[in-house]
Order: structure tokens, then sequence, then C-alpha cells
């Protein structure tokens, strides 16, 4: 690998796999396995129908995200910020595991938010989700706003939601102003996310891709790595600062 000096990074799903935390779309992905819970994440089906509100909040009081603990992947990505070569960190991810690890949160780019908060789709009003979860915890199937009696969900991005324009914004300039742009456990199917490949290679960026599974943009890669992303990680980033010495 060349000598890198800006690298912008996106991770999916597949770099939490490690913690413990499934993926999506991979073989025994969440929704590989059960395609209703794909069609249940709308935020059209959420607002309509209770049911699914009291299944989501179940399946959040009981997700596995709140045992995780960052893996090797993670702190790669630390160890290539600590090097001076990280001009981005981009994620679809909502666990805050790059935080955890390490990861400077004015590095870290969260397209579709953050499981750790909720908030209120009447008033906006953000809640830490220890609290609301507590309340199902207690018995609360669908606990609603405290304020102003709304509907609650987890502050993050649901199928039919827009992103944030200056969460947009901000992914398109590291992907457009990087040397090197690394695509990390994502299956590159999922826009506008995957489409930050296309503007890192439209603004003369080489492409790296490591996930278990082929991706669209293979291709058009300067390296495609499909090793396990926990040993593949750490090796590339090593590759990387050292060639920047």
């Amino acid at each position: 690998m060349n000598e890198p000096s800006s690298v912008s990074v996106l991770t999916g799903a597949g770099i939490s796999t490690d913690s413990g935390i499934p993926d999506f779309r991979g073989p025994q992905g969440v929704w590989t396995k059960n395609p209703q819970a794909e069609a249940n994440a709308t935020i059209d089906r959420y607002l309509a129908d209770p049911d699914v509100r009291r299944a989501t909040w179940q399946a959040r009081l009981e997700s596995p995200a709140w045992r995780a603990q960052p893996n090797p992947a993670h702190h790669a990505l630390v160890e290539l910020e600590h090097a001076g070569l990280l001009r981005a960190l981009i994620t679809q991810n909502i666990d805050e595991l790059h935080q955890r690890a390490g990861s400077s949160p004015e590095k870290v780019i969260e397209l579709h938010g953050t499981m750790r908060r909720a908030e209120c789709l009447s008033c906006d009003l953000i809640t830490p989700m220890e609290e609301v979860l507590a309340r199902v915890a207690a018995g609360e199937e669908d606990p609603p706003c405290p304020r102003c009696g709304g509907i609650q969900k987890s502050n993050t991005i649901s199928f039919g939601q827009n992103l944030k324009a200056e969460v947009i914004d901000a992914a398109l300039g590291a992907a457009r102003s990087c040397d090197l742009f690394v695509a990390i456990g994502t299956s590159l199917t999922v826009h506008p996310a995957a489409g930050l490949c296309g503007e890192a290679l439209d603004a003369g960026a080489r492409l790296v891709i490591v996930n278990a599974q082929p991706t669209p943009y293979d291709p058009f890669a300067d390296r495609v790595v499909n090793e396990p992303i926990g040993q593949a990680l750490p090796a590339l980033v090593k590759e990387l600062i050292d060639a920047a010495r």
C-alpha cells in the first residue's frame, strides 16, 4: 500500500459482529433470518402499530449491544487516528463502540444516529435511553414521552426517515477530501452510505474494502479483503501506519 496521508473510513455492522452484535444482511443477519423484522423497521409501521412499538421496545431492552465491548477492529481505528492518518470515521452503526474504544467523538460521523438516546417524535425531547428502558423493564410496554406524551423511539434513522443534512454533508466532505477510503463491514447496498465510495473514487481517492461478502464496489477497489475483520483490519492499519513513517 502506497503512503497515505488522509484516510476516511466507513464502517457497517460487520465491524461489530466480533463484539457479539449480529449484522443485518449477512448469512446469519437479523434481517436475513427474519425478513419481517426489516419490514417492521420502517417509521410508518412504527408510528401506526402499537404492537410493533411494544416488540421494538422489548428488543431494545434485550439487545446484546448493551453488553458489547469494542473489539480489535475498533481499537485498530483508534491507532489509525493516533498516528495522525484518520480524516474521519463515518459509521452506519448505532452502538457507539467506536467512541467507547477511544475514537474522538469529533472524528466520528454517525450516519444513522445512536441507540444510546431516545427521542420524542412529537416534541423532540432527547432522553438517555437507559432511563426509558428502565421504564420498559418496570412494565411500561410503550413508554410515552415524559414531557408531552408523544411516541418515543431510539435516536436513530429508521427506513422512511431522512438522514440529517448536516451529517450527510460531513460524510460527503470526508469522502471527497481523503486520498484513501476504507469501507469495512458493510454490504455497500444501502444509500446514501454506499455512494460514499463513488464520491471518494470520483475525487481521486483509492478504495479498500474489508468485508466478508462481495460488494458492488469490489471491481473498483485497489484491494478487497475478505478475511475476518477482527484480524484483517489491525493488519491493514499497521501496514498504513508503517507506510506513512
